[in-house]
């Protein structure tokens, strides 16, 4: 799989992906060399789906209802 098309997944395909390599690595029935690349592939994906989490985080906004019960949108908190 190549780095360009690994950026155009989803998260949720991305997160669906590395779920699978941990159940079949769990199972322990794939070949020494095969379960090694699988290992590799989630460690990237992993990888990604933090850095999607983390883009995604800075763009949430919370909405709150200001002194006049007007609704608004302010940035999240950090924490």
């Amino acid at each position: 799989m190549t780095s360009k098309k690994a950026s155009k997944q989803t998260f949720e395909s991305s997160l669906k992906r590395l779920e699978e390599i941990v159940e079949a690595l769990e199972h322990g029935d794939v070949p020494l060399d095969e379960a090694v690349t699988l290992y590799e592939e989630g460690i990237r994906l992993s990888k990604e789906c933090a850095e999607k989490l983390k883009a995604t985080e800075l763009r949430i906004r919370k909405l709150t209802k200001d002194i006049n019960g007007q609704f608004e949108l302010t940035e999240l908190d950090e924490e």
